[in-house]
């Protein structure tokens, strides 16, 4: 069998196995299939996600029933003002043996999983926040002076509150960049609340199942990273990062007088990861522009800013990527 049979032959596997762990979800986290894909796309590129969306809307339930789904060993942490990285990262104990020597013992903290839920996380001190920096990047924590592996795979799916302020300190801009996605979580629609208000009221819920193992999931990663990306979604890509960059000469006057800093490569690198997700998800096997310009938001928002002027002005970053990419894609099409 060549290469090129055996990868068509393991994506649409792959494809059946994420249409079953989608109806797997969606048994628990009724409705929201956009919330539900993005997050998908996460864990399939490997990366992280900033779930952001109000209290109650199920925002907890979903990372639960994903790691049953997934097959992963999942912890979740309460982020408070008061919460210090040894909380998180673990530490050593001193302890006594039986014949009276003292020595050392490491005692693991939460974040040695597989599928971390680190709720509400702009409520943690910047102190705390950092120490999250090194694991999300390299899979790792340094502790007491020893590099100390995480689980395989490693996620964080992270969660916020949009609009409470008082006692929150923001993420900075190099955490934020960590994150693969933001997710954003609406209210559900008036049929969707309905089918949520009957299927959780009752005496017996339904309930997720496994559908992936750690080990499956590692290999749809792999799986991905080897489908083919066609010159065109690369340029399109590449386009329209770089139109986001103020200081870029293919960047529009109104990205120059609006943003402060646009998004660097890490955010290409997303882009080229999660358009391939969206492909599989949507069982196709290669992905295209308009993948492209459905990821732009939930890739690109959260990498950029606005400059003081514009928000004087009342302006948004979602009304601004709209008009770029819409700019940048009709370049694509005349060329």
């Amino acid at each position: 069998m060549s290469d090129d049979t055996d990868l068509v032959a393991g994506i649409e596997a792959l494809e059946e196995k994420l249409a079953s762990a989608r109806a797997s979800i969606t048994r628990r986290f009724i409705g929201q299939e956009r919330v539900v894909d993005l997050t998908l796309t996460a864990l399939l590129c490997g990366g992280h996600g900033l779930l952001i969306g109000l209290p109650g809307l199920g925002k907890t339930r979903l990372v639960e029933t994903l790691g049953t789904v997934m097959g992963l060993d999942g912890n979740r942490i309460q982020f408070t003002p008061d919460l210090m990285p040894s909380d998180i990262l673990g530490s050593e104990v001193l302890e006594t043996s039986d014949d009276g020597k003292r020595h050392f013992r490491f005692v693991p903290g939460p974040i040695f999983c597989q599928l971390l839920m680190a709720d509400e996380i702009n409520r943690a001190s910047p102190r705390t926040q950092s120490a999250l920096l090194q694991a999300m990047q390299e899979r790792r924590v340094t502790v007491a002076g020893d590099d100390r592996a995480l689980g395989v795979p490693f996620h964080v799916l992270a969660t916020q509150n949009p609009i409470e302020q008082e006692g929150t300190y923001p993420l900075p801009e190099a955490q934020l960049d960590r994150f693969l996605v933001q997710i954003d979580v609406h209210y559900p629609d008036r049929q969707t609340e309905r089918d949520i208000l009957l299927a959780t009221t009752g005496v017996a819920e339904d309930e997720a199942h496994e559908v992936f193992t750690a080990a499956q999931l590692i290999e749809a990663q792999t799986l991905l990273r080897r489908m083919p990306v066609g010159d065109s979604v690369v340029e399109a890509i590449l386009d329209l990062v770089r139109a986001f960059r103020p200081g870029d000469d293919s960047a529009s006057d109104r990205v120059r007088q609006t943003v402060a800093w646009g998004p660097g490569p890490r955010a290409a690198q997303a882009l080229m990861l999660t358009v391939r997700a969206r492909a599989l998800l949507q069982g196709r096997l290669a992905p295209s522009i308009e993948d492209v310009v459905d990821m732009a938001h939930p890739v690109l928002i959260h990498r950029m800013a606005l400059n003081f002027a514009a928000r004087a002005r009342g302006d948004d970053l979602p009304g601004l990527i709209d008009e770029t990419v819409a700019q940048v894609t009709r370049s694509e099409a005349a060329a």
